[in-house]
């Protein structure tokens, strides 16, 4: 998500939630007496459609998910966090976590027949490096990169001007995949559309794509190296795999329901025990790890700059209710920054800022907002307190997230705050978000990695420079910590930096967690197989079906 005001990619990962351990679900490959069976076509309904098809610039997590299946990693990552061989069959860390070298198979070919070796890695990774890539999220994930260095055909060491312990879980995600070199020097300006040109060594070839209708992938014949994490090395079982793109929650429901649609994705939670109770129909839930879906208060500005105003709004909310009213007890209330489905997660934070009208009302008294004007918002020194919190347009919105914001306006309104949502365009609201000129953004941000906090809230991740700081402080503390905690892997001093990073972040009312967002799939009892990856993405190399394609 970076660039202040370019791109519309950037406000749908604001939207997008994201993931967690693995699961297999009931009716998966190792619970079907049967075994696996080869053949047939897969239909998957998702939510959202990809604004880029550019894994490298794309910020989106629909991109990442839809792309796993075309594009590899070095390593991977199981349901525990830890690193498996996959592109790379070795790797070395450097003791100051400035390096690491890599040794890569030597039977991986692209889908266009061409060779992955180091020069691929290279040219990979020195693109999404590269500014004119104008990258997204994977230039994030390299952060202090200074170079790939081809030590020979198949070695490469990755170098970094600070130590970097978080590269590992990066180099394991779909955004630092690799390309075909040949097809990055042919269409470098096309990538974005996907199809043909976006040509990687996954278990899918990217075959085929309709505008606002489906993307299609055919079953790479030559895959042989998928990780140790799947269940099985060859080709995918599936012949074809569709994703339809049905942004409407009832369209995606009923294509499940009438077998026209295989796998659904973002069960609404109002509908989820309905679709639980179709015995045709497996719902698989997992909570997105990362960052939950917060609100950050901008202390840049009048009147967030005063921490008696910030904690007021924090403590005025009644979360409890209103997340459970909205999302029928299906997420969680969140309590700190941090999804407890990620490493390091602080969960001594659980109910120990619970909702408190009386303390936020004394705290904007003692903040100076003592009067009342004729519509009862309070004021100071003739001006009311008003909070500018900017709405999404309508095409991003996912979650009900404005009808919680409406929740979230009357409790403050309660308390004497007007809060406003103004609703425009999306650079209007890049604009005034990335810009610094709101008082509130919202958002989350998937990742299996606490260093997710060193980008929420270290002083260095500035919003202009393609940061994710929407608090827009640089607390000494906080930049202190969230450095230290990537430049070590020593578990137990993450643990306590992170663990310090959370609470302090709360104490100083920069943020409000809101609630933690699940990944809600429904599944054919046709449908064997399929897994979520540590993001809570769903994982087709492993699926396969009971009966013939459509």
């Amino acid at each position: 998500m970076r660039d202040k005001v370019g791109t519309v990619a950037l406000a749908v990962l604001l939207l997008a939630a994201c993931a967690s351990p693995a699961a297999s679900p009931p009716g998966s490959a190792a619970q079907s007496p049967d075994g696996p069976a080869k053949g047939g076509s897969l239909t998957f309904a998702a939510d959202t459609e990809p604004v880029t098809f550019d894994v490298h610039v794309s910020a989106q997590d629909i991109t990442g998910a839809i792309l796993r299946n075309v594009f590899d990693s070095l390593i991977a990552q199981d349901a525990a966090g830890t690193f498996h061989p996959w592109l790379a069959t070795s790797w070395e860390v450097a003791p100051d976590l400035k390096s690491y070298t890599f040794k890569l198979r030597e039977d991986v070919t692209f889908h266009d027949g061409t060779p992955f070796d180091a020069k691929a890695v290279k040219a990979n990774f020195d693109r999404i490096a590269d500014p004119a890539t104008k990258s997204q999220l994977a230039s994030s994930l390299l952060g202090p990169y200074t170079g790939t260095e081809i030590v020979d055909a198949h070695t490469v060491k990755v170098g970094f001007s600070a130590p970097f312990a978080p590269f590992l879980q990066a180099a394991s995600t779909a955004y630092l995949g690799f390309y075909s070199p040949k097809t990055l020097a042919a269409n470098a300006a096309t990538l974005g559309s996907g199809g043909p040109a976006a040509v990687g060594t996954g278990p899918f070839v990217f075959s085929g794509y309709t505008k606002g209708q489906q993307a299609t992938f055919t079953r790479n014949d030559a895959y042989a190296w998928a990780p140790q994490t799947g269940a099985h090395p060859g080709a995918a079982y599936l012949d074809k795999l569709t994703v339809r793109f049905l942004p409407e929650a009832s369209v995606r429901i009923g294509g499940l329901t009438s077998r026209q649609v295989d796998v659904a994705a973002a069960i609404p939670s109002a509908q989820v025990k309905a679709v639980e109770a179709n015995k045709a129909v497996t719902v698989l839930k997992t909570d997105y790890p990362g960052g939950n879906y917060n609100i950050y208060l901008n202390t840049s500005k009048a009147p967030l700059n005063d921490p008696k105003v910030r904690k007021a709004l924090q403590r005025g909310i009644d979360l409890d209710t209103n997340v459970k009213a909205i999302y029928f007890g299906q997420f969680k209330r969140a309590w700190s920054p941090l999804s407890p489905a990620t490493p390091g997660y602080l969960a001594s934070l659980e109910n120990s800022w619970p909702y408190d009208p009386a303390l936020a009302g004394k705290l904007l008294d003692e903040a100076g907002w003592t009067g009342r004007d004729a519509a009862g918002y309070r004021t100071k020194n003739g001006r009311r307190l008003v909070v500018d919190w900017p709405l999404l347009p309508a095409q991003y919105l996912k979650d009900q997230r404005d009808v919680l914001g409406q929740a979230f306006q009357a409790d403050l309104k309660k308390l004497g705050v007007e809060v406003l949502r103004p609703q425009a365009d999306i650079g209007t609201y890049l604009e005034r978000v990335y810009g610094g000129k709101a008082d509130l953004a919202d958002y989350s941000w998937s990742r299996f990695e606490p260093d997710v906090l060193w980008l929420l809230f270290n002083g260095a991740s500035k919003l202009e420079k393609g940061g994710q700081n929407g608090t827009f402080l640089d607390d000494p503390d906080l930049t202190k910590w969230t450095d230290q905690g990537r430049a070590t892997l020593d578990e137990a001093v993450r643990k306590d930096v992170y663990a310090k990073t959370q609470q302090r972040a709360l104490d100083l009312a920069i943020v409000i967690p809101v609630y933690t967002q699940s990944q809600v799939l429904g599944l054919g009892k046709n449908v064997h197989g399929l897994t979520l990856d540590a993001n809570a993405w769903p994982l087709f190399h492993d699926v396969w079906l009971d009966r013939p394609s459509r």
